[in-house]
């Protein structure tokens, strides 16, 4: 299992990436990924299991133009007590999907995005480590806010494991917007 220290930042990096509504005749994707581009930062909070209280605080930038298909990029840090810990991410549209890998990757320390679905002001992703099977699901509640939830899958059912809200960091470049 995860320690805090790492799965925090695994599962964070998703948010990121997710939750907008195409607003013209544009490609959805590309109005999706050029939304969530830019500096977002905000607080957060394990709600479940054997870390349940620890707080945290991310700084996070995305990049949709580094990658050479539809997608983004993720480069930041996750703050729990005096602990950065580093957070990269690439998520690239396949087909009628999205895959891609938090830090590593499921092989190494990270995490995989196995599927997708972005739903008006909502997305939904699939992501995998071994045998934790799980969904982060954002929603984006104007431009300058995203509600994030990261359910793990027990049993037969999800359980809300992380909570955060992030915020548009002034300081960084807005690169989008979804209204």
């Amino acid at each position: 299992m995860f320690s805090k220290y790492r799965i925090l930042p695994l599962c964070l990096a998703a948010a990121f990436l997710l939750s907008a509504a195409p607003s013209s005749a544009r490609d959805a994707d590309a109005i999706f990924f050029e939304s969530v581009a830019g500096g977002w930062k905000g607080p957060g909070e394990i709600v479940a299991g054997k870390y349940k209280g620890t707080k945290f605080v991310c700084n996070l930038i995305g990049d949709h133009k580094a990658t050479k298909q539809k997608g983004i990029s993720l480069d930041g840090t996750c703050r729990v007590g005096i602990f950065n810990q580093k957070m990269s991410a690439v998520i690239t549209r396949k087909g009628k999907t999205y895959t891609g890998k938090f830090l590593d990757g499921a092989a190494g320390a990270g995490l995989d995005i196995v599927s997708g679905k972005i739903s008006g002001d909502r997305a939904v992703m699939g992501i995998n480590r071994k045998t934790l099977n799980g969904a982060m699901i954002a929603r984006l509640h104007d431009d300058e806010t995203m509600n994030v939830t990261i359910s793990v899958r027990v049993g037969e059912q999800m359980v809300p494991v992380i909570g955060m809200t992030l915020k548009r960091d002034a300081r960084k470049i807005k690169t989008g917007s979804l209204r």
